[in-house]
C-alpha cells in the first residue's frame, strides 16, 4: 500500500491515472502529454506500474499501459475507512 500512495503522491503521475481512465493508452501517447523527456515519463510509468497502479501490454513495437482498478479500490476502502465514511468490516448495511 505505501508503494501505491506514493506513485499517488505525484501530480504527473495523477495525471496519468486520469488519462488512462477513459482506457487503455500506447506509451507514446501518455508521453506525448508532457513537455519532459521520454526518461522521465518512463520513470513514472514504471512508478505506477510498480504500485500496480497499472499493467502492461506490448502490441508490436508499442507498450500499452491500462488501468489497474483494484488497485484504485483498494486505496479508495482504506481511505474511507480511515475517514470512517466505510464499513470496517466491508459489509453494506
Amino acid at each position: 500500500m505505501n508503494s501505491l500512495f506514493k506513485a499517488l503522491s505525484h501530480p504527473v503521475r495523477r495525471r496519468i491515472i486520469a488519462m488512462l481512465r477513459a482506457g487503455p493508452l500506447a506509451s507514446g501517447d501518455i508521453a506525448a502529454a508532457f513537455d519532459m523527456s521520454w526518461p522521465t515519463v518512463t520513470g513514472h510509468l514504471n512508478a505506477l506500474r510498480e504500485a500496480e497502479l497499472v499493467s502492461t501490454e506490448r502490441e508490436g513495437q508499442s507498450v500499452r499501459y491500462r488501468l489497474e482498478i483494484s488497485a484504485v479500490e483498494e486505496a479508495l476502502a482504506f481511505l474511507m475507512d480511515l475517514s470512517g465514511t466505510g464499513k470496517p468490516d466491508g459489509k453494506e448495511p
